[in-house]
């Protein structure tokens, strides 16, 4: 059409042609205009391509014009769920072929410098000042748009934003245009260019509309079709939503997609059950017996809510209630009985000569190593669902629980209370059962010992039935209701692959804390939640899960198309906290120590693909690895577009891998580097993503918490610090950390040595000592330095001094760190305690220093500078505030809001007028027009003015004499002017 268009039309048409596409001859350099040229002539001799080579020879700002104008570079049209089935199993063994090609291309990088960004994420809502009531604005797009085209025009400046869409029509992302870097001044570059964002933002809005930096919308599906500019009817076909219409959806194919095929893999909507905060009037709480307003658990105890759990509560009672739980500490809660660790078995096979199994590398195969466990030993592991009479390890191997005719039992189901006696043994993948104040003695006869294996009884789980509480709920049914909130993100480049696997797992334990300390989302749907969170609502609004995989009965029949057929056991949300760490680490064991998953912190069960599992074995990618790449691929792709399947090269792409990969959810993102498609592409290395945290009213605070957040990965690997515990411990934080006003209130699980002992902590008996306890006591001691060979439980602390350079493998990686994921469950269920927020962060006792010292420390062990060092010590100040409970959480300031407006009836709803007036009260809050210092203390923040968006260029063009006439009037009646007095300027 293009070449019908410019070759038939006279050539006075042509400068017509330019302009509408963005192309004003008048103000460009006429050097384009004959690049273009001769792209068309150029173009014209090899016909297909001409296009492609004539966007290749405009400016990047035409590119961009002519793509949005024209739309010729369209990622294309998405599939209906039905036609898209037909290619999942395609798309999800390619998606496993391209991780692998990438992998090996790869694999080997090293030495990459630290880059990193935040992501932010702003919703955009119209004021109607004549009605006091506040909508959605949809003008997202556009505004993105716009907003783009000034950073081509601005490019030169030194910190430019990049703007990307979300998946609501009023949303948008944007994060920084060039990456921070690994120096401490970079640190400063955070808040300001986060301001610079908030002031480009500002330049796009019309006059009734804000754009403050929330969590959520409040009034989200609580306004029917007057919910939004331009109004949108409730429904359509892509939600079915009873509260929200199809319309305020992205306009992007994608979003939509995803929100239909979630859908329809489920079988039904979504169903969202937030628990409703209870106030005097709450009228859902009229006539329920034993309710306290504003105190659902008593005023000891935090609210438990298992989201992603509740079939059973919604079988039971409805979509307007929710079984939660209630406990003074981050217990498991979990109303559907599924396992919250791994299970452990003793093995007994009880045939004559029989001593023991060996193990099996897959069900069928066996791996004659020479530790396989003996009868008497105990195995960690779980229960394959889609492999009937196998259990999958916690060392990735595998083990049947009977002879293949069931005549003979092979495996015997213990207490999860069981002890190592013998850690090497454990560590090798079995355990020989000890139980410390259980059984008197030790029995001698493997009968005797059986016996009181199977009669003793785990307490995790004993007071679970006075945990459940049935409570009203706040009911959604859309995904817009998730991914409609607001969150702050930041991705991190390791130095390579290791690195980046370690700091995975270390920030994985970080997400609940930091998620409680940011909680900001204490309304949804129009009413008061008892929650502060948002991380459980976007779990359920994205849970595409089929009821057996849900671990519930009915439901459809097996599927062949998808993912498990439908029927594999998932335990949780493709939104959720991870399932498996990822740092494999080293041992010093034999060889065959590398086909095992040696992190024996991975205590809950992962579901995996068995047959993707053994491909990339057979690549050569190791256990652990392997498992969190065939955990991810048991979901299915769920936006497949034409054209885009077979079509993609597995060797070169990885769009396949990205589509499983990026609707994985999870509280941490493992991102290997993408493929470069030329010679010019940006090298990016191995990145780590940390998706938990909450948006926050000012840019002061979303600076001071991504600040924290970089310096805390820098502290742990320059100190080679270990926040592990067990993944049961940090899902049992992640449900804590729901809970109203959990950054106060809530006791979190948290290592209590970071660093390696002097003397081995097992909890029972020896005092415990770590060479922080000697700093703090003054003493001078023994540093462990190597790990002993054959023991995996202790240290050696043998050497007399300290050496910087002993006990460092190469890379300059400590062995202390290759071995830290490794270390023995019998002392190592005691190496972690409950601790309150303020303990995590300013210390406890003289054995756990605090995150915020262990930061300063670092601060001053790099000798930063003066004036970073003044700005840190600001947001370091303001989080203890936080952590301690002299400052609010966003969450709480905007409960308190609500519950003293003079509108507020007492029964936790919020109404029109109460929105409006939070939101402009966020909105000034944010552009420092309004103080606020029960949420920021004595943190006074400066205005954002529009006005100051881009910088002023000094012009030297002549400017015309009636201009500059009246320019001298203005300023001519300043006393100033005729140089009476000094005009003072500060920076």
């Amino acid at each position: 059409l293009l070449h019908l268009a410019i070759f038939r039309r006279p050539a006075t048409d042509l400068k017509l042609f330019w302009k509408c596409i963005g192309f004003d001859l008048g103000h460009h350099n006429i050097y384009w205009m004959h690049a273009a040229v001769r792209g068309f002539l150029f173009g014209m001799l090899i016909n297909s391509n001409w296009c492609l080579l004539f966007l290749a020879v405009l400016s990047p700002s035409v590119v961009s014009a002519f793509t949005l104008q024209m739309g010729l570079l369209k990622v294309g049209n998405a599939q209906p769920w039905e036609k898209s089935k037909k290619n999942l199993n395609y798309v999800r063994d390619a998606g496993v072929r391209q991780f692998v090609s990438t992998y090996n291309r790869v694999k080997d990088l090293k030495g990459d410098e630290l880059c990193w960004g935040d992501e932010v994420e702003y919703g955009i809502f119209v004021l109607d000042e004549e009605n006091k009531k506040i909508r959605l604005s949809l003008r997202a797009k556009e505004i993105m748009d716009n907003l783009n085209k000034n950073e081509e025009i601005y490019s030169y400046e030194n910190e430019g934003c990049n703007w990307v869409p979300e998946y609501g029509g009023w949303m948008i992302e944007a994060t920084p245009l060039r990456p921070y870097t690994g120096y401490s001044s970079d640190l400063l570059r955070v808040e300001r260019n986060m301001r610079l964002r908030r002031k480009r933002l500002l330049t796009q809005l019309k006059e009734n509309e804000i754009a403050p930096t929330v969590s959520v919308f409040p009034m989200l599906g609580a306004q029917g079709d007057d919910g939004c500019i331009p109004a949108v009817a409730v429904g359509g076909p892509v939600t079915e939503s009873e509260y929200i219409g199809d319309g305020i959806i992205n306009p992007h194919p994608r979003f939509a997609a995803l929100s239909a095929n979630i859908r329809k893999r489920r079988g039904e909507k979504v169903n969202i059950r937030a628990p409703l905060f209870h106030d005097t009037n709450t009228p859902e709480y009229a006539g329920l017996t034993g309710f306290t307003p504003s105190s659902c658990c008593g005023d000891e105890n935090m609210l438990l809510w298992r989201f992603g759990k509740g079939d059973l509560s919604r079988e039971k009672y409805g979509d307007g209630f929710v079984i939660v739980g209630c406990s003074s500490s981050a217990k498991e809660f979990d109303d559907h009985g599924d396992p919250v660790t791994l299970q452990k078995w003793l093995v007994n096979v009880e045939c004559d000569g029989c001593r023991g199994l060996f193990y099996r590398s897959a069900p069928g195969v066996i791996v004659a190593d020479a530790d396989w466990p003996r009868n008497g030993d105990v195995v960690v592991g779980s229960e394959i669902p889609d492999v009937p009479g196998w259990i999958r390890l916690q060392n990735g191997y595998y083990l049947p629980m009977s002879c293949d005719v069931g005549e003979i039992t092979f495996l015997h189901k213990v207490s999860t209370e069981t002890h190592a006696k013998n850690k090497q043994s454990e560590a090798l993948g079995s355990e020989t059962p000890l139980f410390r104040n259980s059984i008197p003695g030790d029995p001698s006869k493997l009968l005797d010992l059986k016996l009181a294996l199977e009669t003793a009884v785990s307490s995790l789980t004993n007071d679970e039935a006075q945990m459940f509480n049935v409570r009203p709920a706040i009911h959604m049914d859309a995904m817009a209701f998730g991914m409609g909130c607001c969150c702050l993100q930041i991705t991190y480049q390791g130095t390579d692959m290791d690195e980046s696997r370690f700091l995975y797992d270390q920030l994985a334990v970080m997400a609940p804390i930091m998620m409680a300390l940011t909680a900001s989302t204490p309304i949804l749907r129009g009413r008061l939640a008892d929650t502060d969170c948002r991380w459980g609502v976007i779990s359920e609004c994205v849970d595409d899960r089929r009821p057996a995989e849900r671990g519930r009965l009915g439901g459809p029949d097996p599927d062949p198309e998808v993912a498990g057929k439908g029927y594999r056991r998932l335990y949780k949300s493709r939104y959720d906290s991870i399932s498996t760490f990822l740092y494999q680490g080293s041992s010093t064991e034999e060889s065959h120590m590398s086909n095992r998953i040696l992190n024996l912190y991975n205590d809950i069960p992962v579901p995996i693909d068995e047959d993707k599992y053994r491909y990339l074995r057979q690549a050569g990618i190791d256990p652990l690895l392997s498992q969190h790449i065939a955990h991810i691929f048991v979901r299915d792709p769920l936006v497949i577009f034409e054209g885009a399947i077979e079509e993609v090269d597995d060797e070169t792409q990885t769009e396949h891998f990205e589509s499983i990969q990026s609707t994985n959810w999870q509280s941490v993102r493992w991102k290997p580097p993408p493929p470069r498609s030329g010679p010019n592409d940006p090298h990016i290395g191995w990145r780590t993503e940390f998706r938990s945290m909450e948006i926050q009213l000012t840019d002061f605070e979303n600076a001071a918490f991504t600040t924290f957040t970089t310096l805390l990965t820098r502290v742990i690997l320059t100190f080679d610090l270990n926040l592990y515990i067990p993944l049961s411990r940090v899902d049992a934080n992640m449900q804590l950390a729901h809970g109203r006003n959990a950054a106060v209130k809530g006791k979190f699980f948290f290592r209590r040595h970071l660093a390696p002992l002097e003397k081995g902590d097992d909890g029972f008996e020896e005092q415990y000592s770590s060479m922080f306890s000697t700093a703090v006591n003054g003493k001078k001691g023994k540093m462990p330095t190597v790990f002993s060979e054959g023991n995996l439980g202790g240290l050696d602390t043998s050497t007399s001094s300290v050496d910087p350079d002993d006990g460092f493998l190469g890379e300059g990686v400590s062995e202390k760190r290759r071995v830290s994921p490794n270390a023995s469950g019998g002392a190592e269920e005691n190496s972690y305690e409950e601790m309150t927020m303020a303990e995590i962060m300013t210390g406890k006792g003289d054995y756990f220093p605090g995150l915020i010292p262990l930061v300063y420390a670092y601060l001053d062990h790099i000798q930063c500078d003066s004036m970073t060092m003044e700005r840190m010590t600001k947001y370091l100040d303001f989080i203890e505030k936080r952590a301690t409970g002299q400052l609010v959480t966003p969450a709480t300031w905007i409960r308190n809001f609500v519950r003293s407006h003079e509108d507020y009836k007492l029964d936790s709803v919020v109404t029109d007028s109460i929105a409006y007036d939070l939101m402009v009260a966020c909105k000034d809050i944010g552009e420092g027009k309004r103080s606020c210092p029960e949420l920021l203390g004595g943190v006074e923040i400066k205005p954002i003015e529009a006005a100051d968006a881009y910088v002023k260029k000094l012009e030297s063009k002549r400017v015309n004499n009636g201009e500059i006439i009246s320019l001298l009037e203005r300023y001519s009646a300043r006393k100033t002017f005729g140089g009476t007095k000094a005009v003072e300027y500060q920076i």
